[in-house]
């Protein structure tokens, strides 16, 4: 038995090189080895040719996500304004950018941007930061989602127990407002949705 054990154990390096000389190397990705990628709960987007796979959400992050979620796909919905969605998601902002935002929408009019297996920008993106991806959501997805013309993007912030929503002019973010606690955050492209920002951090 531990002789079995032992080969076993010194055979699984060699698969697991093997396994990962199938796919290509960091920088040379493209989006059809993308989308061959097996199925998994994670999520994994593309840019730049690399494969950039996000830490696991915390309870936190989850919790927040599920709230906002809910409260403006029910706002969505009772005004068939368009489609809500949460990660994961793949979202071609262009050609080989492929993202996930956090929470998705896109409106009625943009329903052409749905597919079955990628949708196209959305109208409104939202991202709830953490340590890890605070510089990606703040920096490099803060350029893209206004390059790839998503029209408003808001940045919750778990930590400074903030909500940022900027919107879109003239190819560039302008600061709609920035909310704290006791404060209710709103949306200019979902006209009348509002939300208390003690509830998104309540818990």
């Amino acid at each position: 038995m531990a002789s079995d054990n032992a080969v076993r154990e010194a055979a699984a390096p060699k698969l697991a090189v093997e396994v990962a000389q199938l796919w290509p190397p960091q920088g040379q990705w493209t989006e059809a080895d993308y989308f061959a990628l097996p199925d998994t709960n994670r999520l994994v987007e593309l840019s730049e040719g690399e494969l950039i796979m996000p830490p696991h959400p915390t309870e936190t992050h989850q919790r927040i996500v599920g709230l906002l979620y809910r409260l403006i796909h029910a706002f969505v919905e009772e005004r068939d304004l368009g489609t809500v969605r949460f990660a994961p998601l793949p979202v071609r902002l262009w050609p080989g950018k492929i993202r996930e935002p956090d929470i998705l929408f896109v409106a009625k009019e943009h329903a052409d941007r749905i597919g079955e297996e990628v949708y196209g920008p959305p109208d409104l993106v939202i991202e709830v930061t953490s340590l890890s991806t605070r510089r990606t959501d703040r920096v490099d997805k803060f350029v893209e989602y206004a390059q790839a013309g998503v029209r408003e993007y808001w940045i919750v912030d778990p930590d400074s127990r903030t909500v940022e929503v900027f919107v879109l002019r003239e190819g560039a973010y302008e600061l709609l407002g920035k909310w704290g606690m006791g404060e209710r955050a709103r949306s200019k492209v979902l006209e009348g949705f509002e939300v208390a920002v003690d509830e998104v951090f309540a818990g």
